[in-house]
């Protein structure tokens, strides 16, 4: 298994852990989970292939991502019912952070893989990042969280991407260590700006 393919197994877990959290927040039934889990893990990652004209889509491909998602959805929906005590804004906001940093990253890996131009690329990497988390709140009949919390949500999967492609470009760094440097740095910027509400045009 590559190292991307690594990372966006992650990503797409992440997502889908999201997607359980939100879902069993609304007291949605098993349906209702898997779906809103589906959304949140494979929703970026569409977008970018459609943007991309990738076909089939990355998840028609692996068709083992949505059994994971739909075999996860059977353990999860319990377990955090069990567990909804601990349930918070803050779980949601960490699972989004990492997802976030995950996503990126692969979007703009494939991206290049596509031979999109820098700017592109770092943008599908931003398309990635975040559309699943759009979709996610909005079936949730929420304001997505990128739109409302004011905090620089896209700007810093933005700022990573770009880390990512000019550690790739103009330094001897290793590609490993690029991607899991600028996934990383991505999250942190986005934990640190909720941790210490850093705001936006706000």
């Amino acid at each position: 298994m590559t190292l991307i393919k690594f990372i966006e197994i992650m990503a797409i877990l992440v997502g889908a852990f999201s997607g359980f959290i939100e879902a069993r927040r609304k007291r949605m039934d098993l349906v209702g989970v898997f779906t809103v889990a589906f959304i949140a893990a494979f929703g970026g990652g569409t977008l970018r292939d459609i943007l991309l004209d990738r076909r089939p889509l990355f998840w028609v491909t692996h068709q083992e991502y949505a059994i994971a998602i739909f075999v996860l959805a059977l353990i999860a929906s319990p377990l955090i019912r069990t567990l909804r005590h601990i349930v918070s804004e803050r779980l949601i906001v960490i699972a989004d952070a990492v997802g976030l940093g995950l996503f990126s990253i692969a979007g703009t890996s494939a991206a290049l893989d596509a031979n999109m131009p820098l700017f592109i690329a770092s943008m599908m990497g931003v398309i990635t990042g975040i559309f699943g988390g759009v979709l996610r709140d909005i079936v949730c009949n929420e304001v997505p969280m990128v739109f409302r919390d004011g905090k620089p949500y896209a700007l810093c999967a933005f700022l990573g991407n770009w880390m990512f492609l000019l550690l790739g470009l103009y330094t001897n760094a290793s590609h490993d260590f690029a991607l899991w440097t600028s996934a990383l740095s991505i999250s942190v910027m986005r934990l640190a700006s909720w941790k210490f509400d850093i705001q936006m045009g706000r």
